[in-house]
């Protein structure tokens, strides 16, 4: 195991794309898992974690579970989404979106992404409902909103419901004229919302997750999916098949210590964003990640991408920047270029350009809390050699 000086040099000349921030109570909170006995999801802190976050969003119900994908899972359970449903989501996310409706039988249907701001094009979704469409999944992303009044119009239309894959935008923000002219956050939205917790968020339990939700008919089906669908009436009979998405109360405690601290982690997210934007403005060949004037972005990520006709795709930068000692990670590849889900005989001959485009040239540079000044500094200089 190193040391502390050579982990202080290490750290000095490699910049990693991302390191937690355990400023507050983490510690503390642990040790009382420990010390009390409690280190299972039956722990005091879970709820605590889930009531506190809950509040935090301005929603009645939260239900901490084990992973993001597990919360999209039991959400879409909660919702009621079956075997010959439809779920509309845009091609540009992760892959656990579409895994998840393929668990429950459901079918994944995709859009394509605005080219700015690489959230779902909502101008596309009416054209992919059908009888079948069951629920339309808006992922906001890498810290922005997707432009959701627009799809509260279609939902009064056609009558589906909404889950909100707020996994990457903890404390965002949209502004609402259907809902009243006033600002709501990111995962309050919908009928139901899903959250990831994993390291790199910006609020971590390591790994971890939440469905969110103001409906007590959903909230209690998501608890029931989570731990294993047992039965109300007898604890190890079960009328359905749910799978053990269970929260720890070391996890949730650790949550709580960073929930702790959000409004400071998000205000230093965005004076980094101030910072990169002011730098790379000045590089030719290379734009800044974009807000809208209805969005309050978190930042999660710090995004660039790259012009086309600069000659350089995002692999080719990504290798410059290494080279520098610089940490970065590819934008997603689109699920409609997923061999995996080609397999299955999914989206086939289905094009979406401006997904492919940002998976081929967009990138994200080191995003931690902790980036200093002098980081940031280093970072765009080596983005200039690149590009040179």
């Amino acid at each position: 195991m190193k040391n502390s000086k050579s982990m202080t040099l290490v750290m000095n000349e490699f910049i990693p794309v991302n390191e937690p921030c355990f400023a507050g109570n983490e510690k503390k909170y642990l040790s009382e898992c420990i010390d009390s006995g409690w280190i299972s999801s039956e722990g005091p802190f879970v709820k605590k974690f889930e009531s506190t976050y809950a509040k935090y969003l301005n929603v009645e119900y939260g239900l901490a579970v084990s992973s993001g994908t597990a919360a999209i899972e039991t959400a879409l359970y909660a919702l009621g989404v079956k075997k010959g449903d439809e779920v509309i989501m845009p091609s540009f996310t992760i892959i656990s979106c579409a895994i998840a409706c393929l668990r429950l039988g459901a079918k994944p249907v995709l859009v394509d992404i605005e080219p700015d701001t690489w959230t779902m094009d909502v101008s596309q979704v009416e054209g992919k409902i059908t009888d079948k469409t069951k629920v339309v999944m808006p992922v906001h992303m890498y810290g922005h909103a997707v432009d959701m009044d627009q799809l509260f119009i279609l939902k009064e239309k056609y009558g589906f419901l909404i889950l909100e894959d707020a996994a990457e935008v903890h404390g965002a923000e949209y502004y609402s004229k259907y809902k009243g002219n006033k600002w709501l956050k990111c995962g309050a939205m919908g009928d139901i919302a899903a959250t990831s917790f994993y390291a790199n968020k910006i609020i971590s339990t390591g790994e971890g997750g939440m469905v969110l939700t103001d409906n007590k008919y959903y909230a209690d089906r998501a608890a029931t999916y989570r731990n294993l669908c047992f039965s109300p009436e007898r604890r190890f009979l079960h009328t359905d098949i749910g799978y053990n998405f269970r929260m720890t109360n070391m996890q949730a405690a650790v949550g709580l210590a960073q929930l702790e601290q959000i409004e400071e982690f998000i205000n230093r997210k965005r004076h980094i964003a101030t910072l990169y934007k002011k730098e790379i403005s000045a590089l030719q060949g290379i734009h800044f990640m974009q807000v809208k004037s209805w969005a309050k972005s978190v930042f999660w990520m710090y995004c660039v991408i790259l012009e086309k006709e600069t000659d350089i795709d995002a692999n080719k930068m990504m290798t410059r920047l290494k080279q520098h000692n610089v940490d970065t990670r590819p934008f997603f590849c689109g699920l409609h270029e997923q061999p995996a889900l080609s397999r299955q005989g999914l989206f086939l001959n289905e094009s979406y350009p401006h997904t492919s485009h940002a998976s081929k040239y967009g990138f994200y540079l080191p995003s931690s809390i902790t980036l200093t000044n002098e980081q940031i500094l280093r970072i765009t200089d080596a983005l200039k050699k690149g590009l040179n």
